[in-house]
């Protein structure tokens, strides 16, 4: 999968915003992420390798955070999320954003990583995989 690094700048730039929204889509589902942001951070490997024989990972990693209100999600998480799987979901994600001066939609695939349940909803942590706009 690709990242197309022009877009991944221009979204990392809107920041936690309220502009722009998102949906995420497991099993053909859509539902609404909110408060979302896309950051860059190191990971724990000190050179590109494959963990645990299931996924590659760089020295860093674009990481998603966002929450999902509807707890209907939460049966569908464990099967996609990464760990004691070997064959996890790979989820997508779209937005629409403005990029050279133009609106472009973005198609963002992520790994899930962890899940929080808190009083506001499902707070869901995941690492960017890939992103291409349509």
């Amino acid at each position: 999968m690709t990242i197309e690094p022009n877009l991944l700048a221009t979204l990392i730039g809107y920041g936690p915003s309220p502009v722009l929204e998102f949906s995420l889509f497991l099993q053909d589902r859509p539902y609404q992420l909110v408060d979302v942001s896309v950051t860059r951070s190191p990971t724990p490997v000190t050179r590109p390798t494959t963990r645990g024989g299931v996924y590659f990972s760089e020295k860093f990693a674009y990481r998603i955070t966002g929450t999902i209100k509807d707890t209907g999600i939460v049966p569908l998480l464990s099967k996609a999320m990464l760990g004691p799987n070997t064959e996890f979901g790979d989820i997508q994600i779209r937005t629409k954003l403005l990029h050279a001066g133009k609106m472009v939609q973005l198609n963002l695939h992520a790994h899930l990583t962890s899940s929080v349940e808190g009083p506001l909803g499902i707070e869901l942590h995941m690492i960017l995989v890939g992103l291409e706009s349509v």
